[in-house]
């Protein structure tokens, strides 16, 4: 897999950027010229990407979600809470460590805590 798109209303980018890159760590990557008109932001997120993308008529996806695998979900989500997120933490995978939350759009967003054992499927 090479990227996710998820949706954003227009003019969200800047909430975007604090969200996903100071609070996530996720470094941002220059969208090409001819699609920087359209608006958005895209994220370098391991070997993927996350692309978030202005839909007219935008409407957050509640259910469908990126999960984002991370080192050390509780420094994570301390991050989170400490910008006033909620996090919801989640156990009904027996061994995994998860919560979900939402980004400043209202798009739900899983946290996972890498395992060594699964670390083929970081995103």
């Amino acid at each position: 897999m090479h990227h996710v798109q998820i949706a954003c209303p227009a003019g969200s980018e800047d909430l975007l950027r604090h969200f996903y890159g100071v609070i996530c760590g996720m470094p941002e990557i220059p969208k090409p010229p001819a699609l920087a008109a359209r608006g958005g932001v895209w994220f370098a997120a391991g070997d993927q990407e996350l692309h978030c993308g202005v839909e007219e008529g935008f409407a957050p996806a509640l259910k469908a979600h990126p999960c984002l695998a991370v080192d050390d979900i509780t420094d994570v989500a301390a991050a989170v809470a400490g910008a006033g997120g909620e996090v919801r933490w989640n156990n009904e995978i027996s061994g995994v460590q998860r919560f979900h939350t939402d980004d400043p759009a209202g798009n739900r967003v899983e946290f996972q805590q890498v395992s060594r054992h699964k670390i083929d499927f970081i995103v």
